[in-house]
């Protein structure tokens, strides 16, 4: 078995493969297109395990090794780094420290999405940016009143009613992008069984059911209540009565998504 770390960044990326031994059989510094994969590990033949740390474009590099047979471990960036402090950090370093932590199973795993979700989560994630930057143009819009004890926004004058007009303009289009999104989300996710059965829940409106799916995903990825409690941020030590006051709607969201 030979196991390659990847650090992978936006237009190449540093191979480092390693064998059971954990002596380095090769390493390589490539751009990203799909035939240069191809062409390395056609050249170390035999069996093969890689690692890539959880970035924001690891989906194409886990779609074109599944062609090739070649399972990918997600690696937890954060993790990662935690377990395998370095003072010298290169690509270099990085890929070959992805791999011994591979090679001796010691990779924090990341979840993987499923394929089918990608696009949808990403595109709610994004709505989630809109939306602060929206909240973010109203604050500044309540302020620049709140400066004059205004009211009405027709009371400014010169420079700072242009200021107003320009946050407002803004305001108008990012509330109208969100609306637009939403609407692109409808088709694919109203009729889901799974977000009918969330939207009975009391408190869970379609955002919410659209956030609960896409973001759990596979509600069997985790072994128990408990692991689902940590995974939404509600570990009763640190919060016990917030968790109690949640438990119910938590153990719900468990049973529908089973």
């Amino acid at each position: 078995m030979y196991y390659t770390g990847i650090d992978l960044h936006k237009l190449t990326s540093y191979l480092t493969t390693v064998d059971s031994t954990g002596k380095i059989v090769k390493q390589k510094n490539i751009k990203n297109v799909d035939h240069n994969f191809v062409q390395y590990f056609d050249s170390i033949p035999g069996e093969h395990k890689t690692t890539v740390e959880s970035t924001m474009t690891w989906y194409w590099l886990h779609d074109l090794l599944s062609t090739l047979n070649i399972p990918m471990v997600l690696a937890h960036a954060k993790y990662v780094k935690a377990i395998a402090y370095a003072k010298v950090k290169t690509d270099k370093v990085d890929s070959q420290t992805l791999a011994q932590l591979l090679r001796m199973d010691y990779i924090p795993e990341a979840y993987k999405i499923s394929k089918d979700k990608r696009v949808l989560r990403d595109a709610l994630r994004a709505r989630l940016k809109i939306v602060q930057r929206h909240t973010s143009i109203t604050n500044s819009m309540h302020l620049l009143l709140a400066k004059y004890n205004l009211d009405d926004p027709s009371n400014l004058e010169g420079i700072a009613q242009y200021q107003y007009n320009q946050l407002s303009e803004v305001e108008i289009l990012l509330k109208r992008q969100i609306l637009d999104l939403e609407k692109q989300l409808y088709p694919s996710l109203i009729p889901n069984e799974d977000i009918q059965r969330l939207l009975w829940i009391p408190g869970i409106g379609k955002m919410n059911a659209f956030n609960i799916l896409l973001e759990v995903d596979d509600i069997k990825r985790f072994d128990n209540v408990k692991n689902f409690y940590s995974y939404c941020r509600l570990t009763p030590q640190h919060v016990t009565l917030l968790v109690r006051a949640n438990s119910v709607h938590l153990r719900t969201v468990t049973n529908i998504l089973k």
